[in-house]
């Protein structure tokens, strides 16, 4: 029976061992009760060491995570080995009739033996346990999916707190194993930008869908010491190595300082088990830095990334007003020529009019003559614009169906939620996008969401643009806003019949411009609200914020917070020096210290130095989404309660443009019927006139509706304040997405998307970006006034439909 014991504990299945634990009738007189309760323990010790060595063997051979390999490993080489090594002992003791477990007359009590292995027993349940967690495979939509190596990490280092000292020394020993094979994966990626030929799918980092060079992160594989920031740091390292590495293959000065990077696993050798987060971050910060110092400031130097700001700022948040006025018109004309050739077309065929849709030609195309209209607008002699040029080969105008998809895989410093209000269908009535051609250096600052969001914000301010730039085209039609032709002049104007043709011309413009008398009101009003609403988007918000975000990338801080707080603390002009009798190179600097006024300036340039500290693309990248989400929010662009109507407004005003057009134009045939003589036995322009006449009035009513709505909409939002579901800008307490976009890392301050004052504060001393406290929709309310306008549509609709019975 000893022997059977013994085999059965180093990991043979014994039946007897079994049999005799259980309550069977063959064992009935010879085993005692006591005895088959002691039997019953080693044989459950004996079963959970035979699975153990069977799962544990299963899981180092096939398992998908190189951690849990490694896992399944240490148990079978460091405690199971140790198992069969206490095994052995006993065994020897036995053997050597020592007298700790070996009696009088050679007698071996079964206690003995017992008590030998009673502390194995919750430390082989612990690893069965562990074992089961690492088998357990969780059904999902995407498929089936095995435990990873995070989630493993993340179960080990929860068990180092159980209290129990064989058990947290069984898990730390089991976290080294994990996190140094995690280390192995993450040192490939960090140090040498590759993924990992092995495991690749247990990785946080994947090779993304969209683009065969993109890389991105899923947050689920990282373990929890790994904060959000980190995660991002160490993507952007292994992305920028691998681009080095891919484009630079021939280049042997870029790919020199690469090779230094082997020396920086020094430090992550050095690192304590079990990882701590503080540590570990300030290791990848390190390398970080040694990467940016050593070769990125070289090839993506600041000058470039101000470069590529600069034509961002240009074209796509419309600093450049030539390049929307442009674009805007080469599109209408298109548009007009792509329905004229419809109609010319649909006597001979019906399908004509499947010509009107636009193809991704013709889209590209007005691009083009948009350049050209751009440069005869700077006229001959002209100087050659270099951001045109550089415009010329980056940007396109594209289909949206085909190009704007957004990503599927979310990264970890994502950009605020953007109303999915279709802004992008007003230009060419499809999805048409701007967009950029990201080229090689520029792609470790400027990410694929960047420039959706770029995309985004650029088809918001066009659409705006575009709408004013339409309805003051109207005033260019000369015979609906004044007499034209001019009635005919002496000598036929001072007959008989030239009279009679004054007085009937006479009449047939004052009828026209009582009828478009409210028209134009409206149009009026309308180009009023767009003006305001665009002079507030552009100066104060769009130019605020990117003046502020150009500031501090040039000289690392932002002079406009300076100037805030001069402007409050300062007491004592700076003139009072002068009247006191002091020189002007006397300065007090205590009285500089106190009234928050800074001494004057010298002309050491290490003083300037000083405050701008170089900082890598990965700095910048992080600082540019702030930017960008603080422009989304303040742009509005955030708040589908606004976009939404702001859009069917647009809509309006479109078709508000068109039927006067239209009107125009029946008015023109009908011209020519009755003093021509040309007559289209096709039309019925009194029919045609009447009914185009009642739908004016009709839009007319819903843009008034439109707009007043709009306001109403920004004084909810005003009232709302920062508690609500709205915000008020320039408070800096907005939170626009009803969300949680507390991360530092991300937003640079609290929920509310803008740090408090004393985190501003000592942010900005840090050196980090904070965004400009810029806007205000009480600024934008003040000018929106339209008096007693909005409480005139009765009045209005019953003078219209007395002047159409007229």
């Amino acid at each position: 029976m000893l022997h059977e014991i013994l085999l059965s504990l180093s990991g043979h299945p014994s039946p007897l061992l079994r049999s005799a634990s259980s309550s069977s009738d063959d064992y009935a007189g010879l085993i005692s009760p006591p005895e088959r309760a002691l039997l019953a323990s080693l044989a459950h010790l004996s079963d959970l060491h035979v699975k153990l060595i069977s799962f544990s063997a299963q899981m180092a051979a096939s398992h998908p995570s190189v951690s849990c390999r490694a896992v399944a490993t240490a148990i079978d080489s460091i405690h199971l080995a140790a198992f069969q090594r206490k095994v052995l002992e006993v065994e020897d003791s036995i053997l050597r009739k020592d007298a700790g477990l070996v009696g009088a007359y050679n007698i071996v009590p079964l206690t003995a033996v017992v008590t030998e292995f009673d502390g194995w027993t919750r430390r082989m349940e612990w690893l069965w346990e562990l074992v089961q967690f690492m088998l357990k495979v969780e059904r999902t939509k995407d498929g089936e999916k095995s435990c990873t190596g995070a989630r493993v990490m993340d179960w080990l280092r929860r068990e180092l707190q159980t209290g129990y000292m064989d058990v947290e020394d069984t898990a730390r020993v089991l976290v080294r194993v994990a996190e140094v094979a995690w280390l192995k994966q993450v040192s490939a990626w960090i140090l040498y930008g590759k993924l990992p030929s092995f495991g690749a799918g247990d990785f946080f980092v994947r090779k993304s869908e969209d683009a065969e060079e993109e890389y991105t992160c899923v947050p689920s594989l990282l373990p929890s010491f790994v904060t959000p920031s980190t995660g991002a740091s160490m993507l952007f390292i292994g992305r920028s190595l691998n681009q080095i590495h891919a484009k630079s293959a021939g280049d042997s000065r870029s790919l020199r300082g690469t090779d230094h990077l082997s020396t920086q696993l020094t430090q992550l050798s050095r690192l304590n088990h079990p990882l701590d987060s503080a540590t570990f971050a300030r290791t990848i910060t390190d390398i970080k830095n040694f990467l940016s110092r050593t070769i990125l400031q070289h090839i993506l130097p600041l000058s470039k990334v101000l470069e590529a700001l600069q034509l961002l700022r240009d074209f796509f948040l419309l600093r450049r007003g030539d390049f929307a006025m442009a674009l805007t018109q080469q599109a209408d004309e298109k548009i007009r020529s792509r329905w004229r050739r419809a109609e010319n077309l649909a006597y001979e065929k019906r399908e004509g009019l499947n010509t009107v849709v636009v193809k991704e030609g013709e889209v590209a195309a007005v691009l083009v003559r948009t350049w050209a209209a751009m440069g005869s607008m700077q006229g001959e002699h002209a100087e050659e614009d270099e951001g045109v040029e550089l415009a010329r080969d980056l940007v396109r105008l594209t289909l949206a169906a085909r190009s704007y998809n957004a990503p599927k895989t979310a990264s970890l410093e994502g950009i605020a939620s953007i109303a999915p209000t279709p802004f992008r269908n007003l230009l060419f009535s499809v999805p048409v996008v701007l967009t950029l051609q990201i080229p090689s250096p520029l792609d470790l600052f400027l990410s694929q969401s960047d420039l959706h969001t770029y995309t985004a914000i650029n088809s918001y301010l066009l659409s705006l643009r575009r709408a004013h730039l339409r309805l003051t085209d109207l005033w260019k039609i000369t015979s609906l806003r004044r007499h034209h032709p001019a009635p005919p002049g002496p000598p036929y104007g001072s007959s008989r019949n030239g009279r009679e043709k004054v007085h009937l011309l006479r009449q047939r413009y004052t009828a026209r411009s009582r009828i478009l008398r409210s028209a134009w009101a409206t149009a009026s009003a309308t180009i009023f609200f767009l003006c305001e609403t665009e002079g507030y988007l552009q100066t104060e918000v769009v130019a605020g914020l990117s003046d502020g975000f150009h500031q501090w990338l040039e000289t690392g801080e932002d002079d406009q917070h300076h100037d805030e707080h001069n402007k409050v603390t300062t007491k004592v002009p700076p003139v009072q020096h002068e009247q006191d009798g002091e020189g002007e190179g006397d300065d007090d600097i205590w009285l500089a210290a106190t009234t928050g006024t800074p001494p004057a300036s010298t002309d050491d340039p290490n003083e300037t130095e000083h405050h701008h500290h170089p900082r890598d693309p990965q700095t910048l990248a992080t600082a540019h989404r702030v930017y960008l989400r603080t422009l989304v929010r303040r742009l509005l662009l955030s708040q589908q309660s606004f976009t939404d109507p702001l859009y069917e407004l647009l809509v309006h005003i479109d078709h508000l443009v068109a039927l006067i057009r239209r009107l125009h134009g029946v008015w023109s045939a009908a011209d020519l019927e009755a003093d021509v003589g040309v007559v289209d036995a096709f039309v019925d322009l009194e029919r045609e006139e009447r009914d185009v006449q009642t739908e004016i009035r009709a839009v007319e009513r819903k843009v008034k509706r439109g707009i007043e709505g709009l306001i109403a909409e920004l004084r909810r939002l005003e009232a709302a304040g920062p508690g609500g579901v709205g915000f008020q800008l320039g408070t800096g307490e907005e939170d626009v997405d009803g969300g949680d976009h507390g991360s530092r890392g991300e937003d640079g301050g609290g929920e509310g998307g803008q740090p408090e004052e004393g985190e501003e504060f000592a942010m900005r001393e840090m050196g980090e970006y904070v965004p400009r406290r810029v806007g205000g929709v009480d600024r934008l309310l003040m000018k929106l006034d339209f008096g007693s306008w909005f409480g005139e549509h009765e009045s209005t609709s019953v003078a219209g439909e007395e002047e159409e019975e007229l």
